[in-house]
């Protein structure tokens, strides 16, 4: 049965820092939902009522669109293991571009030898959800995927900006990203 909570609970986080992999909703009023996984360790729970990962150079930027134009955000996190649980964190989010002074205040608490950040995604949170997640399978982590730090590695830091403005300042609906702001 689903509960909800205004604040990240101290148990709570602790089943955050233990998934390996989460999920990212966003969406505007009109265009596609955005929905993406992440992983290679990139969450915090920073307070009971702040959240975020550190965003790494991928194929879009849609999640830094959506938050410019609407700012609704979910957090999703499974239990692929013996005990089910499905853990929601809802609330409105910010973007902190790499460079700036809310970046460089918090960039330490994330990975610092991942290539290719170009910025945090904070979440202001606003409520909780727990569910059963009995219909999610067990399954066992095999390893990290070396592709995208492989890949940012090569492009160096001047192809990482270069692919930016070629792939990351504008949504697959054509809104604004902001990462020229």
């Amino acid at each position: 049965m689903a509960e909800f909570f205004d604040h990240i609970t101290d148990k709570h986080a602790k089943f955050v820092a233990d998934q390996p992999m989460f999920f990212i909703a966003t969406a505007t009023k009109e265009g596609r939902i955005n929905l993406s996984p992440k992983g290679m360790d990139c969450f915090r729970v920073l307070s009971p009522t702040l959240c975020g990962y550190l965003d790494l150079t991928g194929s879009g930027n849609e999640t830094a669109a959506h938050i410019k134009h609407d700012g609704r955000v979910t957090f999703m996190f499974n239990s692929f293991t013996r005990n089910a649980l499905i853990y929601r964190i809802y609330g409105k989010g910010r973007v902190l571009r790499a460079g700036t002074s809310g970046y460089e205040s918090l960039k330490d608490i994330f990975p610092t030898s991942l290539p290719g950040a170009r910025q945090i995604i904070l979440l202001d949170v606003e409520s909780t959800q727990t569910s059963c997640g009995y219909g999610v399978p067990e399954m066992d982590l095999k390893a990290e995927r070396s592709t995208l730090i492989k890949s940012t590695e090569k492009l160096g830091e001047e192809g990482i900006l270069e692919y930016q403005q070629k792939k990351n300042t504008r949504s697959i609906d054509g809104l604004d990203t902001g990462l020229n702001e």
